[in-house]
């Protein structure tokens, strides 16, 4: 059923054991109230990492609704899930500014055309998935590749923390990171979930409150104050043109007195360069394993068998993708935060996640409400991004422990650990001309193309999963 529910029991209560299914609802005052918990619930990240990507996050909440209704159109209601921004896009989207020399007015054009082919791609490995079952992906990316690859996405970025935002305003970002740690820990249920967010509004608020108490703050902000070795200012950022510190304030709201309360946020097309589209194509192998392990988490939870589904729910967030990104947004992928939130309340329904999706597209719709984000300063973001990027690293742990993976065998070892240490360098391997594989591209490489050589040569079949590739 694509669109249509049935009423579940009265539409008020539920009785201990009960589920609301996918294709049921309670009353439609508390569906829209549950529609509005998984906006909040997926809100905090995606808002927060187009804001680390250099892009929209205006454009990033009102697609993230529309990537949503598409993807519980393309899997027929049957998978319940809100889209929200990938963080697995981050370290190539950064190596993708550095090569086009920061913020400069065609980088923004770049990472989204980037971003829609590697969600074009992300597409058709759905609609292989869908053709020739699943068990496709276990053989192509069993569990020891797949967490090396998540792995390696997280702690790829840590360059990011220490030389973009960390630096912007040190104590600031120590203050954030700390603030979050206790959220996260101190406070259960929906408040612990949402620490992230918590953690980045009162960086915010101590950033105000220091520029009218302790004065501004002397730090590099990239693209700004660009000087070269005479100490003469320049006009562009690059290898003779560098940024130098200088006294600013940590937050300025002048864009968000000029922005508008009503109106569409500012779109741009995409462009394309094949160099740029391989620094960003190894996060599909991570959307895959996550989008494979919220089916089966979905599956799980509601007692159904939704394998089937795999497939569809694969090409649906490659078609989110290339939606949002054709028009500026940021990537896709299905939210662990909303499986958080249906397992907390027991309401499976879709109906929620197109109300959700309905309220993220007008939240879009206010383009102060994006100035505003769009002010987080950059010490604010690294002491939130620290976390995140070692979130996203240590879930590449997770799927090797869950499935057993067995690092004593050299074949297992050797390609993970050469490939993770290529993400961290970064290191940069020149192929000719202006075309260089860096970082989480070139490690991703060399772990899934050495990981089945290695099992070639010794004349293995790739290790089975022990309990799927859960993410």
């Amino acid at each position: 059923m694509v669109v249509g529910w049935t009423k579940h029991g009265d539409g008020k209560h539920l009785a201990p054991g009960e589920v609301v299914r996918p294709d049921e609802r309670l009353s439609w005052p508390r569906m829209v109230g549950f529609g509005a918990q998984h906006v909040i619930a997926m809100f905090g990240a995606t808002f927060v990492f187009p804001l680390v990507m250099g892009l929209d996050p205006n454009v990033a909440v009102m697609m993230s609704g529309v990537a949503t209704i598409l993807f519980l159109l393309i899997v027929k209601g049957k998978v319940p899930s809100y889209l929200g921004t990938s963080a697995s896009f981050v370290g190539g989207v950064f190596a993708i500014r550095a090569a086009a020399g920061g913020d400069v007015a065609n980088a923004d054009a770049l990472v989204t055309g980037s971003i829609l082919v590697a969600g074009f791609v992300l597409a058709l490995a759905g609609v292989a998935i869908h053709v020739l079952g699943v068990g496709i992906i276990h053989r192509i990316f069993p569990p020891v590749v797949t967490g090396a690859v998540v792995m390696l996405i997280g702690f790829g970025l840590a360059f990011v923390v220490a030389d973009v935002y960390w630096p912007q305003d040190h104590w600031v970002a120590l203050a954030t990171m700390l603030i979050t740690f206790l959220v996260i820990v101190l406070f259960k249920g929906f408040t612990g979930r949402i620490g992230v967010l918590i953690g980045l509004v009162s960086g915010f608020v101590l950033s105000w409150v220091l520029d009218r108490v302790a004065g501004p703050v002397t730090s590099v902000l990239p693209g700004a104050n660009l000087r070269d070795a005479a100490g003469n200012a320049c006009p562009a950022e690059g290898t003779y043109c560098v940024a130098t510190a200088f006294p600013h304030d940590r937050v300025g709201f002048q864009s968000v007195a000029d922005a508008p309360w009503f109106g569409l946020p500012s779109f741009h097309a995409p462009d394309f360069r094949t160099s740029a589209v391989l620094l960003v194509l190894p996060a599909v192998i991570a959307l895959i394993a996550e989008n494979i392990g919220h089916v089966k988490a979905v599956g799980e939870m509601t007692g159904t068998d939704v394998d089937p589904y795999v497939g569809r729910a694969v090409l649906a967030d490659g078609v989110g993708t290339m939606v949002t990104s054709a028009v500026g947004g940021s990537p896709t992928t299905t939210y662990a935060e909303n499986i958080g939130v249906m397992a907390a309340t027991k309401v499976y329904s879709t109906a929620a996640y197109y109300i959700a999706g309905i309220i993220a597209i007008l939240f879009g719709l206010c383009p102060k409400f994006g100035a505003l984000v769009a002010a987080t300063p950059g010490g604010v973001l690294g002491g939130v991004t620290v976390i995140l990027y070692g979130m996203i690293g240590l879930l590449g742990a997770k799927i090797w422990i869950e499935n057993r993976v067995n690092f004593a065998d050299p074949v297992n070892m050797v390609p993970i650990g050469a490939g993770m240490i290529l993400a961290i360098g970064p290191v940069k391997h020149v192929i000719g001309g202006d075309f260089t594989l860096e970082g989480i591209a070139l490690g991703t490489i060399v772990v899934l193309g050495g990981y089945h050589l290695l099992r070639a040569i010794a004349g293995r079949s790739p290790e089975p999963a022990v309990r799927g590739e859960a993410g």
